[in-house]
């Protein structure tokens, strides 16, 4: 039977919505104030969802002490207290939308995580906007 297991970490993180092709006038007009030259943050909250079979041996879908490892050293190390758009090679040519960023961790553990797993990503950017990766 299938088993849920979930992972909340939070972190820190400016960025800057923008479209190179655009003009300023078209960035403004599109990203608003999250367009704005000299970045903006958020504290974002994640929610890591792994689902799989608990193990006939440890009862575990996966150690939460091994995924809070591989969270902290695979996204947060990489994402907490950075500027998205200077500091994390995944956004140099990609705009740093929440969609994009939730796509980004999920490619990140989906490389450290048993591929036997479903992996599932809840990114907030705020209490009133959240992204899902994937939806299946």
């Amino acid at each position: 039977m299938k088993t849920a297991i979930y992972r909340l970490e939070h972190f820190s993180a400016s960025h800057r919505l923008h479209n190179p092709r655009w003009d300023d006038k078209k960035n403004k007009e599109v990203f608003g104030k999250c367009n704005n030259p000299n970045y903006h943050g958020h504290n974002y909250e994640l929610e890591v969802c792994v689902i799989g079979d608990c193990d006939e041996d440890t009862g575990y879908v996966i150690d939460t002490k091994i995924l809070s490892t591989i969270i902290k050293d695979e996204v947060l190390d990489k994402l907490d207290h950075n500027n998205l758009n200077l500091d994390v090679e995944e956004f140099k040519n990609l705009n740093p939308t929440t969609e994009n960023v939730a796509r980004v961790i999920y490619e990140i553990l989906r490389k450290k995580i048993d591929t036997n797993l479903e992996l599932k990503i809840k990114l907030y950017e705020t209490r009133k906007n959240y992204v899902e990766y994937p939806i299946y």
